[in-house]
């Protein structure tokens, strides 16, 4: 799919950010926004961003990467979610993640070479009973298991 023009991207960047600016707090529903409509945080916006918030681009930049949520490219057709937190490690989360990880070929927040599946560590799906667990697209499975997992490997590489 070709990218979009920076000059359209600018344009509706500015769009999304002014509806959001006399918000309280607005960077963060503003870049959920922009995330929502591209799929990732485009390069081309945080300037524009900046510039409607009257902040630097450099207090945009840290924002959209200090949050895992934000992406600062386009995401696989699916993205796979493995709980990195406590209670989903001491139930092996950590043996199924390297699982993952090898049998996708990507290490975290990486997308597979034919952009079918984005992993990404996540910490806490709160099912902390019921660990270790995992995410695909917006569908939790608890009591991850080595079946389980390649089950939601193959449902998103499909």
């Amino acid at each position: 799919m070709a990218q979009p023009d920076k000059t359209m991207v600018q344009s509706h960047v500015r769009e999304i950010a002014q509806a959001h600016a006399t918000r309280e707090g607005p960077l963060l529903p503003i870049l959920h926004a922009v995330q929502a409509e591209f799929g990732h945080i485009p390069d081309a916006a945080l300037p524009v961003i900046a510039d409607v918030l009257n902040i630097s681009t450099a207090e945009v930049h840290g924002v959209v990467t200090f949050y895992h949520d934000f992406r600062s490219k386009p995401a696989g057709r699916s993205v796979l979610k493995i709980c990195r937190a406590e209670a989903c490690q001491s139930m092996g989360g950590k043996a199924l993640a390297e699982r993952a990880q090898a049998a996708l070929g990507v290490d975290w927040h990486e997308t597979t070479a034919d952009g079918a599946v984005t992993l990404e560590p996540v910490y806490c799906l709160g099912l902390c009973s019921c660990a270790p667990a995992a995410m695909l697209d917006d569908r939790l499975q608890a009591r991850l298991n080595e079946t389980t997992l390649d089950d939601l490997i193959a449902e998103a590489r499909a």
